[in-house]
This record gives C-alpha cells, sequence and structure tokens, in this order.
C-alpha cells in the first residue's frame, strides 16, 4: 500500500475505534463510510476544475450535511439516506436500506466536518482512492464476529488466479458471488498494467462493459460498488445522470429509463443462482459463498422459527440439491462462452461428496476440460475453519467424449503453514504454481512430482486415474506430512493451535449440515 494510502486508512480507521465505543461494528462504520464518501464525490464533481451537474437531488446533497449539527444534522441525515435509497440506478445501489447507526449527532458532525470534507477526494488517484478504501474493506474482514471475512479473498490469491486467467482487452467477465469485488478490480488492473496501448474503444470496454458481479447481500454490494467506482469501474454518477436525461430527451418511457439505467451498472444485488440469464461470458472467477446448504427463515403463526433448504429446479442443472457450493459449480458452466475460462475457489466437500457430487464431477468432466486444482493451505482466510482449494477448468463444445484429458495438481497444503497475523500469504509463496501453470502454454507443463523427486508438489492425473477413484474423489494428494513423521520437525505451537481449531471448526460445519438433512420435513 502506499504511503498515501496508509495515511487515509489510517485516518479513518482512528475514528472508527472511538466509534466502537457507542457500539458500532467495524461493518456499521464502513457503511456509514460509504454513504457519505459517495456523496462527498457527487459534490467534489460539481466544482471547478470538473463542474459537472450533481446526480444527487438537490436538498439531499452533501451541502446539506455540511452546514448542520445536532439534531438538525441527524434528521436531516436520515432524510437523505430514506430518499436516496428510493432511488434507481447507482443511487438505489449505495443507499438501498442504508440507515444511521452513528447515534451520537457531534461524532456524525466530526466524521462529515473533520474527516472526509477536508480530504480533496477528486484529486487522488484512483490507485490511492481505491487502494486505501480496500485497506478499510481488509480492516473489515479481520473483524471475525460479524462475518465480514466471507465477502473478502485474499489479494495475493486473487492476484494469482487472475495472473492464470491472463485477461485479455475484449473480454468479459462475471462473479456471481462478488462479496466486496477483490475478483473484478483485479481483472481490471491487470488488463491495464499488460496491455498499455489499448484503443479508446477497448479502454471504454473495459470500463463500461468487461466486469460483471452479483452478490445476494445488499450491503455487501454497497461496498462492492463503491470499491468499483473508486477504482474508476463503471459509470460515474455524473455520467448516469446524463445518460436519465438523454433517454428522457428520446422519449423513452419514465418507467422504462430506471430499468435500462440499471443494466449499465456493474454489480447488482440478487440470488444469482435463481435464473441463469441470457448472457455469457469469457471469464467467471469467485469464491463460492461459505457455509453448504441454501436456507430461508420461516416464521410460524407462533413466532417459531424454522429452516428450510432451498433447492434450484433448472434445466441446465446437472442435479438438484440443497448444497449450494455444489449449485455454484453448475451455475458457473452454464455461466461460460464455449472455450470460456473458470476459477473457482470451492472448498474440499465439493471434491469428494457423493450424491448429487459425484454427479457433478462426472459431469464437469465431460463437458469441461477439467485441468488444473490447486489445493489452497489453511489459514489464508478471514472466515474460519476453512479448507479450501481452486478450480480451473474451461468448457468446451458438445462432444461423445470427455472434454477433460488430464488434471494437473498443485499442493500447497500440505507442510505448508499460515496465519493471517504472523505468517500471512504472499504473493510470492504462489510464484511456483503460476509458473508451472503456464498461462497460454498448458500443453508445455511438466510435473515436478516423480518417484525421483517424491517432494514435487506439480503432479499430473490421467483421465483414467481420476474415473477410476471411489465416488469420483479429486480430493488429491501424495505429498508426506512432515509433522507426522519427525516430530523436532513440528511447527511453531500457535500454528499448531490455529490447524486444530480450523480441524475442528470444519468438521463441526459437516456436521451440522448432516444433521440439517436428516432433520424431517415440517408438516403441511
Amino acid at each position: 500500500m502506499s504511503a498515501e494510502a496508509n495515511r487515509i486508512v489510517q485516518k479513518l480507521w482512528s475514528y472508527c475505534t472511538v466509534l466502537r465505543d457507542d457500539g458500532l461494528s467495524y461493518g456499521d462504520y464502513l457503511e456509514q463510510l460509504s454513504v457519505l464518501l459517495f456523496l462527498k464525490l457527487a459534490h467534489e464533481q460539481t466544482l471547478p476544475p470538473w463542474s459537472q451537474e450533481s446526480p444527487v437531488p438537490e436538498g439531499y446533497d452533501w451541502s446539506t450535511l455540511v452546514g448542520k449539527d445536532g439534531a438538525a444534522l441527524e434528521s436531516q441525515y436520515r432524510l437523505v439516506l430514506e430518499h436516496l435509497g428510493k432511488q434507481h440506478g447507482l443511487l438505489g445501489l449505495v443507499f438501498r436500506k442504508a440507515q444511521n447507526k452513528i447515534q451520537d449527532p457531534a461524532k456524525l458532525k466530526r466524521l462529515i466536518s473533520d474527516l472526509l470534507d477536508k480530504e480533496q477526494w477528486m484529486t487522488l488517484s484512483a490507485d490511492i482512492k481505491g487502494e486505501a478504501y480496500e485497506g478499510l474493506l481488509e480492516r473489515n474482514a479481520q473483524d471475525t464476529k460479524s462475518g465480514a471475512g466471507q465477502y473478502f479473498t485474499t489479494r495475493p490469491l486473487i492476484d494469482a488466479i487472475i495472473e492464470c486467467l491472463a485477461p485479455r482487452p475484449g473480454e468479459t467477465m462475471i462473479d456471481p458471488a462478488c462479496g466486496t469485488g477483490g475478483f473484478l478490480i483485479a481483472m481490471f488492473l491487470h488488463i491495464v498494467a499488460h496491455f498499455r496501448e489499448m484503443t479508446r474503444e477497448q479502454r471504454d470496454h473495459l470500463r463500461y462493459e468487461a466486469l460483471h458481479g452479483i452478490d445476494i447481500v445488499q450491503s455487501v454490494v454497497r461496498l462492492c460498488a463503491m470499491n468499483l467506482l473508486l477504482h474508476n469501474v463503471g459509470p460515474t454518477p455524473a455520467q448516469l445522470d446524463a445518460k436519465r436525461r438523454q433517454l428522457l430527451d428520446d422519449k423513452v418511457p419514465p418507467d422504462q429509463v430506471d430499468g435500462l439505467l440499471d443494466q449499465l451498472l456493474p454489480v447488482r444485488a440478487e440470488d444469482a443462482l435463481r435464473q441463469l440469464g441470457s448472457e455469457r461470458y469469457d471469464l467467471v472467477a469467485t469464491n463460492v459463498p461459505f457455509g453448504r446448504k441454501s436456507s430461508i427463515k420461516v416464521i410460524g403463526e407462533e413466532g417459531d422459527v424454522s429452516g428450510e433448504a432451498i433447492t434450484y429446479e433448472r434445466d441446465d442443472f446437472w442435479a438438484t440439491t440443497a448444497n449450494k457450493q455444489l449449485n455454484f459449480v453448475q451455475h458457473i458452466k452454464s455461466l461460460l462462452k464455449i472455450n470460456g475460462r473458470a476459477a473457482v475457489i470451492v472448498p474440499d466437500n465439493v471434491l469428494f461428496e457423493g450424491g448429487a457430487g459425484e454427479t457433478i464431477r462426472l459431469k464437469l468432466l465431460h463437458e469441461c476440460d477439467v485441468h488444473t486444482l490447486l489445493r489452497l493451505p489453511t489459514g489464508i482466510f478471514y472466515a474460519q475453519g476453512v479448507k479450501a482449494n481452486v478450480l480451473f477448468f474451461d468448457r468446451r463444445a458438445g462432444s461423445s467424449s470427455h472434454a477433460t484429458k488430464r488434471l494437473w495438481v498443485y499442493d500447497l497444503r500440505t507442510n505448508q503453514h499460515f496465519t493471517l497475523k504472523t505468517k500471512p500469504l504472499q504473493r510470492a509463496d504462489l510464484d511456483e504454481f503460476v509458473a508451472l501453470y503456464k498461462p497460454g502454454a498448458i500443453d508445455q507443463r511438466q510435473p515436478t512430482w516423480s518417484d525421483a523427486t517424491p517432494e514435487g508438489r506439480w503432479r499430473c492425473y490421467d483421465l483414467e486415474d481420476l474415473l477410476a477413484r471411489d465416488k469420483l474423489s479429486l480430493d488429491l494428494f501424495w505429498l508426506k506430512d512432515d509433522s507426522l513423521l519427525d516430530s523436532d520437525n513440528l511447527p511453531d505451537p500457535d500454528l499448531i493451535t490455529a490447524e486444530i481449531a480450523d480441524d475442528l471448526r470444519s468438521a463441526l460445519e459437516q456436521m451440522e449440515a448432516m444433521l440439517a438433512d436428516l432433520e424431517p420435513s415440517p408438516a403441511p
């Protein structure tokens, strides 16, 4: 992180500790910060040298907050959030369901006047603004009690995955569980860094058409929208406002204008699994949601609460299951164009679960070239107890034979020990994998494992070997665990403790899922 971005993060985050004393969580603070920062940016765009019309309706903009304090400020802030939350387009995306969580008007005044108003955000480069905001998102993810970590994937892993996918100008990408937008930002930055001679059309496509994100949680979509906006991805509020006026001048019915504007947004809040839609994409990169089952809360007549599993009946799905991670794998296959490329972070159960899991793996091997599996180490996710992998596959045209011929596996888990605080995963830890992956030259891969080099982490399995495995399990490993062979080679006690805790959490989650499957359905 640059020194200027770090200065902004420290300045804004230090005030969060003050608000924590009033019971405000990190997530609540970041929500308040996001909506206020949006208003401040929109206000700055109306000033010289930009001198653009404000996309925020008069009477609900930044200037109506700066001059007030006490109860008047609190009342006006509540009014602004309520009114803007009813709008369409980017305004609705950022403000929908936003609420004032700062109960002390004096502290709200300080956040507005001292911390945000004194900073000239438009004069900062997109790199600094984006980097600072991502720094705040990561701080929020570290608050394990809030569960925010499940919406944040560590940046070194994202960068390595995007480098392997090797996106190019003109290609489109979607993240159907986008969280705070890490994969979308990484693809944008990768193309900008690797293709400096893009045409004007290619740059416009990258900014306005290439990137698409979906998440089911409205508050997370708000953070993603701000993250993209601060990285200069997608239309600005002023551009959307100008487009609205153009559509109205072209006699487009007002009730259709809002829908057309919503289509221009790079991110939207909805259940990605509910329907496929008509668009297909060149790339899909995502970290599928944690938790095996999709469910909704049902409140009975007497106030009793029960859960009902959600299953998705879709013609393009190979199997019907309540396991949302398996459903996401099926959904991602359908999102891809023919020869489209996918990288999906999945938990271990996707690799070995029987029943629907076995059916889905068999179909995936048949219709897609499932060419690479990266076994991830524990201790790299903010959500606890996660054992995960990255599955890389390309969709192929229909054929009577299996599209997958061989699967390359890189084991970054065995004898690797990481923690978020004392030994976080670095991009350099993935250098060997990216080099061996050989983006664009997969047919030139060479294994590092052999009978002569049994410690090699890179090994190839032929399709026949995979089909012969029990339940077609892709949970593949071959390296010997040094800690089981040599007590002098044990990792530090804190690492051992963290790994035991992760194992117990993972086992508990699987047991809870099994119990939920065994519960009888409520009587009609």
